[in-house]
Formats: structure tokens, sequence, C-alpha cells
């Protein structure tokens, strides 16, 4: 497992490759995700937007997300990569990896990861729009699908 918060970009393929060397049993499928910055919002065109973290709480916070989700859907390794900073639209934001022997269990392993990451871990996100910045509110949507998630352990 690994995970990592930085304002650097990442490369797909090295944390693909990271993922599969580092699986604990053997890996049948293998599932990522990679978030881009949305050119827009409910409001219109966007000119890109700031994440801010609190450092080590986040990190942690984004840790124990991914250990859950191993131990959860018995993953043989998962990671999850958020970048900070000032990011551009169509920018690179977040990428999230799941191996498992089974391809459902890399599926649920990564759905799982973003559903519930936006409530767990400490990150605020500002978007720059007609030359002014504004937090981003928490969405209904968002709560709704970590919600669901919880509902599923019941």
């Amino acid at each position: 497992m690994f995970v990592q918060v930085s304002e650097a970009d990442f490369s797909q393929q090295t944390l693909y490759d990271q993922l599969l060397a580092q699986c604990d049993k053997p890996a049948g499928a293998i599932v990522t995700f990679t978030g881009l910055v949305r050119d827009f919002n409910a409001q219109g065109p966007i000119d890109g937007l700031e994440l801010e973290h609190y450092p080590g709480m986040t990190e942690n916070a984004l840790l124990q997300l991914v250990e859950q989700a191993v131990s959860r859907f018995s993953l043989a390794n998962a990671a999850a990569v958020h970048r900070i900073g000032r990011l551009a639209n169509h920018d690179q934001i977040v990428w999230v990896g799941c191996a498992a022997t089974h391809r459902h269990h890399a599926f649920e392993g990564a759905c799982f990861i973003m559903d519930t990451l936006k409530q767990a871990v400490p990150l605020w996100k500002k978007e720059y729009q007609h030359g002014a910045a504004q937090w981003v509110e928490p969405k209904a949507s968002d709560d709704q699908a970590a919600m669901a998630w919880l509902k599923k352990i019941q």
C-alpha cells in the first residue's frame, strides 16, 4: 500500500507499476482511476482550482482509507495519490489503484476509495472563476455516495 499527497504531477504508468510490484498475493485484476480538474462548475466555466491540506493528517487519513479498502475487499494492494496546490483545468488531480484476485473486488475497492475520499480525507478546494476565488462547499451527492458504503456494512 502507498499514498502520496503532493504538488507534483504523477505518472500513471509509474504508479501502476509500483502497485503491481507491491502486491502481497497474485493479482488477477487491476483497476485504476485518474481524476482530472474539470473546466466548469454549476455556475459555468472555471479557471482552475487550488487544493489545501493539513500536512500529516491528510496523508494519515488517506492511508487509513486505503487500508480499509484492502481489508474490506480482500485486495492484493491499493494506493491513492492526491495533488494539492494550484492546478490548471484538465490537470491530473487524483489517482487510485486497486489490485485484486478478481475484477469485482478491484472495481469495488476503487469505487469505495473515490466515493469516500471527500468525506474521509481533509482537503479543501478553492475554484477560480472570473478572476475571483471561492471555496467549494461539500456536495450532497458526495455525502450520499459515502453514506451508501456505510449502509453496505450493516
